[in-house]
């Protein structure tokens, strides 16, 4: 069945409950501004769902026994999956060369067993971010030297999907060395095919970073990249979301935000530092917590 491609209709009050609750579930806020921004992205969900206004949607997703299935379409059509190989590498390069020879010199004894090293990908999109991060471990030597972990997710399942896949598109290597794309990607029908020595370094999951059991278990990481998600949240969800990462990251720990992204006016307990030319917050052993 085929439904009209025009947006339907979005009242000022219906806006404010729908984007209210969007917020509620998954951090996402939109403001007056994009009040036909939200309207485009979610009226064909509204029409297949077989409903005939917004309205009777706020009450699908609020109330009926389907709405846990429907919320993760919501999810699905109103995350951005922007992203590429090598986007923002300053913080990658920082972590292979200069933290990982800290955690190993600090840490890491040869005497007896350690817990694998943890890293997150905490808003992975299609996976281009935590397959550059093994790329770059790879090329280092890193997994032949100590255990790592790496866990990707996203709240997206039709981003996981592809990431899963490992298939990209000529769009994603804009800045990525060629002299790595012949050596870890092959050609495939539809693009080009991750190597599975890379593949399969990464664990992939479809997680909500709003619900606390979703990442209690992920945000257990040694060093967390949380990039360019914060940029479409309200402050209210940052700081949640900031401050349950702190709570469960190893002591110390890392947190890579993008350029564009910062915790200055927030209260936090992260530390913003500059380490080799790269913006990083840390969480530091035994700082006593803020009032």
């Amino acid at each position: 069945m085929k439904f009209s491609s025009e947006p339907l209709g979005l009242s000022d009050n219906t806006f404010v409950i729908l984007r209210d609750l969007i917020h509620e579930r998954t951090g996402l806020f939109y403001s007056s501004s994009k009040q036909t921004m939200l309207a485009d992205k979610l009226s064909i969900r509204v029409r297949e769902r077989g409903l005939d206004s917004f309205l009777d949607y706020y009450y699908l997703l609020k109330y009926d026994q389907s709405a846990r299935e429907e919320w993760q379409e919501v999810i699905n059509a109103l995350t951005v999956q922007e992203t590429y190989f090598w986007r923002e590498y300053d913080q990658i390069r920082v972590l292979v060369e200069v933290l990982l020879p800290k955690y190993l010199e600090r840490f890491y004894n040869l005497d007896y067993p350690c817990q694998p090293l943890r890293i997150w990908s905490a808003a992975c999109s299609t996976g281009e971010e935590p397959l550059s991060i093994a790329i770059a471990l790879n090329e280092a030597g890193w997994f032949e030297r100590i255990p790592i972990e790496i866990w990707a997710s996203d709240a997206s399942s039709r981003a996981i999907h592809k990431a899963v896949s490992g298939v990209y598109r000529e769009y994603s290597f804009r800045g990525f060395p060629q002299s790595l794309k012949a050596k870890y990607f092959s050609a495939h029908k539809e693009g080009w095919e991750i190597s599975p020595l890379i593949h399969n370094r990464v664990h992939w999951s479809v997680n909500n970073l709003l619900v606390e059991s979703d990442i209690q278990y992920l945000a257990q990481a040694h060093f967390v990249f949380c990039r360019n998600v914060f940029i479409y949240f309200s402050e209210a969800a940052i700081l949640k979301t900031v401050n349950f990462f702190y709570q469960r990251m190893f002591n110390p720990s890392y947190l890579f935000l993008s350029a564009s992204e910062s915790l200055i006016k927030l209260k936090t307990n992260f530390d913003l530092e500059e380490i080799d030319g790269a913006f990083i917050y840390m969480k530091h052993e035994s700082k006593p917590k803020k009032i």
